[in-house]
């Protein structure tokens, strides 16, 4: 069976590029999205020198948008470039694309310490994102506290649960990436709303990096869930 195409924008970043590593190590088209197509180029290039076989390109936003219609679009950009990064790409999500947040609103986006988060009107980022898609695009909240140094060793499982957060259908669709990167699993996070208390743990995550001086990243797992 083929597996769905995912684009993502931010996919220069550590994060976006440990997941585009991971994708196209399983054999899954990538789709690599920048507000630089240069930057998307190079990228496409890099994860190449791992992976020559791997289906991945790389476009400006809009562009990596389109090559993702009817797949799942994954947003991994700061907080800050959340909404903007979003609205760039209205016009190119079509019903039936799921968009995935990642984003995290923590409170350096206004200059403050990375251990907080910052109050959102909607709830959450992945609520701030629902309320910018067009209709017949759903939202899927995923991939907030695994870490980018994790995902970028990929000579190495990445010890770590997702909790996916979103409308069922769609979640489903979300929480099979995680097959696709060896080490994670999958956990049902229920609906949207609860994406605000899985951002939150980013942040608990990020002061518990910094006080064990763990510069990989702690990993999150539930126990005694048969998932």
């Amino acid at each position: 069976m083929s597996k769905e195409v995912v684009a993502i924008l931010g996919g220069t970043g550590d994060q976006g590029l440990g997941l585009a590593y991971r994708f196209a190590a399983a054999g899954r088209p990538v789709r690599i999205g920048s507000r630089v197509q240069e930057r998307a180029r190079n990228t496409e290039s890099e994860v190449k020198g791992k992976f020559p076989d791997a289906d991945i390109r790389g476009f400006e936003n809009a562009a990596a948008t389109r090559e993702a219609q009817g797949g799942i679009v994954i947003v991994s950009v700061p907080f800050e470039h959340t909404a903007s990064t979003v609205k760039s790409v209205r016009e190119e999500l079509t019903p039936g694309t799921v968009l995935v947040s990642m984003g995290v609103p923590l409170a350096t986006s206004i200059g403050d310490v990375p251990g907080r988060v910052i109050g959102v009107s909607q709830g959450s980022c992945a609520e701030l994102c629902r309320s910018l898609t067009p209709k017949g695009v759903e939202v899927v909240s995923a991939f907030q506290n695994v870490s980018a140094h994790r995902l970028l060793d990929v000579d190495n499982p990445v010890e770590c649960d997702v909790i996916v957060s979103g409308p069922r259908a769609e979640r489903q669709r979300v929480m099979s990436l995680c097959e696709d990167v060896p080490g994670t699993r999958a956990i049902d996070g229920g609906p949207l709303y609860n994406a605000r208390y899985v951002e939150q743990l980013t942040a608990l995550l990020i002061g518990i990096n910094i006080r064990y001086k763990l510069s990989d990243g702690a990993g999150l797992r539930l126990t005694y869930v048969d998932a």
